[in-house]
């Protein structure tokens, strides 16, 4: 889950990083620095603080998460200030509930003996998630107590002298975040800390033992380096793989074929600009509607974001069905309500295909893999996989609508359940629910789905609904 994110407050820390970059970089190595971080250019005279402000200043709301990515990724901060900007950050995002009961747990069952043996990249891990360095007497006395000599001292020296239970205690990890104690076991099950991929795996199985009874668990999502990679998810509730193809708004059934089987690397064939195929890796927040403008930017050669946002949402729009008038409603419904936030919301792909087979359903007969298309697909935080779907009097009917047929009605409940097993959650919608697009169940649908307090409709004009 995730609340939602201070922009004034991340905008003031920000800005205080600004006041210790401003003496770290030379004036003509402003314009780069901007770049880097994602800010627009500084203007130019005025002083080199000046023209930083000015910069962040002109940066909109929705922009600044990725400044402070950039700022996390790429600067060195002071511990208080890296970790003020980190909470603001993620508290915005994703992020799994871990009670402290489950954490104690964890702890004292917990042997840092793995650990340990690599102690460089470990203190670095401590180094990025909290606060070492907060001896007030540093400096006039010798030897310091910060944490940072305690733990050389307590943990890595003499590693008996303290449980891994006071360890924590000690890092403050029993009453932190949830987002930064999430961070922390994820990082503890990394490659980057812990190089010994058995030692990586006695670790997540440790740690899942007390993690599963809270509903969350240490899941493998690919490699890095070689070695497993691990997310932290809710358990039980979306599918542990990631999307390795996402065919969506597509203007006919796509002439599909792999360039290689062995990598599951696929081509459209042919009418290629009928067919929208996003093959980029899906995070751990899910496809957003800003991952998915940034692919298209990229592919299209769009430098204009606002010239790009309404070209995709076109594209997206043409590929609805015209006999359909709800889906069309529900799509338009969810970008005029969303417009002026839609960066950091889920995207919502339309036509998107669950199955492909290059054969009709004639053809393949009683062997036909049924619900060939979802009407939407959103890929949200932690693996969460929703399908929409607006049901029409064809979803029940035969004989354009005038007789019942049971067989139809069976179909898409049997197609619902086995989404449902394979860790989709399906919404179906009436057709007559979406007559009025501004009808309010959509707002509160969406508002409980994402967990989030309702707001107003975008005051930003969109295309007109056909």
């Amino acid at each position: 889950m995730g609340e939602q994110m201070d922009m004034a407050l991340l905008r003031r820390l920000i800005d205080g990083v600004l006041l210790t970059l401003y003496r770290r970089y030379t004036e003509k190595e402003l314009p780069a620095l901007c770049e880097r971080l994602g800010l627009p250019p500084p203007s130019a005279g005025s002083s080199k603080h000046k023209r930083l402000v000015a910069s962040l200043n002109a940066c909109p709301d929705d922009r600044l998460p990725d400044v402070a990515g950039a700022v996390l990724d790429q600067e060195k901060l002071d511990q208080a200030e890296r970790m003020a900007l980190q909470d603001v950050l993620w508290l915005g995002r994703h992020h799994v509930q871990i009670p402290s009961r489950t954490r104690r747990e964890l702890a004292r069952e917990f042997d840092l003996s793995d650990h340990l043996g690599y102690p460089d990249r470990f203190m670095a891990l401590l180094c990025r998630l909290w606060h070492l360095d907060n001896d007030p007497l540093g400096g006039w006395t010798t030897p310091t107590n910060s944490l940072r000599s305690q733990i050389e001292r307590h943990v890595i020296r003499f590693p008996d002298d303290w449980t891994t239970e006071q360890f924590f205690e000690q890092l403050g990890a029993f009453e932190a975040p949830h987002a930064r104690f999430g961070h922390f076991l994820e990082g503890l099950a990394s490659s980057a800390v812990l190089p010994d991929e058995p030692a990586q795996r006695r670790f997540v199985e440790l740690a899942n033992r007390h993690l599963n009874s809270a509903g969350a668990q240490l899941s493998q999502h690919g490699e890095a380096d070689g070695y497993p990679h691990f997310q932290l998810v809710e358990h039980g509730r979306g599918t542990a793989r990631r999307p390795r193809n996402l065919i969506f708004a597509t203007l006919g059934k796509p002439d599909i074929r792999f360039t290689s089987a062995l990598d599951n690397d696929i081509e459209v064939a042919e009418r290629a600009d009928e067919v929208l195929v996003y093959d980029r890796p899906v995070g751990k927040e899910g496809l957003l509607w800003r991952d998915l403008l940034s692919w298209w930017q990229e592919t299209r050669g769009v430098t204009d974001q606002e010239q790009a946002a309404r070209a995709l949402y076109n594209r997206m729009k043409d590929s609805l069905p015209k006999e359909s008038p709800g889906q069309k409603n529900l799509f338009w419904y969810y970008h005029h309500a969303n417009w002026d936030r839609l960066s950091d919301l889920p995207a919502l792909l339309p036509e998107i295909w669950l199955h492909w087979d290059p054969k009709t359903l004639r053809e393949r007969g009683v062997n036909a893999m049924q619900n060939l298309r979802m009407d939407f697909l959103m890929l949200l935080p932690g693996t969460r996989r929703v399908v929409l779907e607006v049901d029409g009097m064809q979803h029940f009917t035969r004989n354009g609508g005038t007789e019942p047929d049971s067989a139809k009605y069976a179909g898409t409940m049997a197609g619902d359940r086995d989404l449902k097993f394979r860790g989709y959650e399906v919404f179906r919608f009436g057709h007559d629910e979406l007559r009025d697009r501004d009808r309010p169940l959509l707002a509160g649908f969406f508002d409980t789905l994402f967990d989030r307090p309702p707001a107003g409709p975008s005051r930003v004009p969109l295309p007109a609904q056909p």
